[in-house]
């Protein structure tokens, strides 16, 4: 074991010229694994965006065709159309002759409505009234506390 020590630490074996050489080699691994591993992140990087440049060009073509199938279904709601429509059902404009009028006794169409009351007069009564203070509610605590010291005295 002692020979191998010495040999290992012999000044011999140690040529600077073959450190240099070495010391090149592994410069020349370390570069191309650190590139490697750039340009394998810049390909990932570029792979992403272009995803979400896609995802953005769908979204904005999306839109554009809600915005489309917006305007085709207002273009069916305008009154023309409805009439047409209504027309080619069988429906026809109310003339006055078409008309009936229904007298409602009691009736008042200008009148004010009436508030409904939610809770009768009678259950007004039934309802308990808040009347606790702050000093009240206080009190109470400190004496359930007093309450609890005794009790564990006990």
């Amino acid at each position: 074991m002692s020979n191998w020590v010495q040999h290992a630490l012999n000044r011999a074996s140690f040529q600077p010229k073959q450190q240099a050489a070495w010391l090149i080699v592994l410069g020349v691994i370390m570069t191309l694994t650190f590139g490697g591993i750039s340009l394998s992140q810049i390909a990932d990087y570029a792979s992403t965006n272009r995803s979400i440049e896609d995802l953005i060009d769908e979204r904005d073509r999306l839109e554009l065709e809600n915005e489309t199938l917006r305007a085709e279904i207002a273009d069916f709601q305008t009154m023309p159309r409805l009439i047409e429509r209504a027309q080619s059902l069988g429906y026809r404009t109310a003339t006055a002759s078409d008309m009936e009028y229904i007298m409602v006794d009691d009736y008042t169409p200008n009148q004010i409505e009436d508030v409904v009351e939610l809770i009768p007069n009678e259950a007004v009564d039934d309802i308990p009234q808040y009347s606790e203070t702050f000093a009240g509610w206080l009190q109470q605590n400190w004496d359930s506390l007093v309450n609890q010291f005794r009790a564990f005295g006990r």
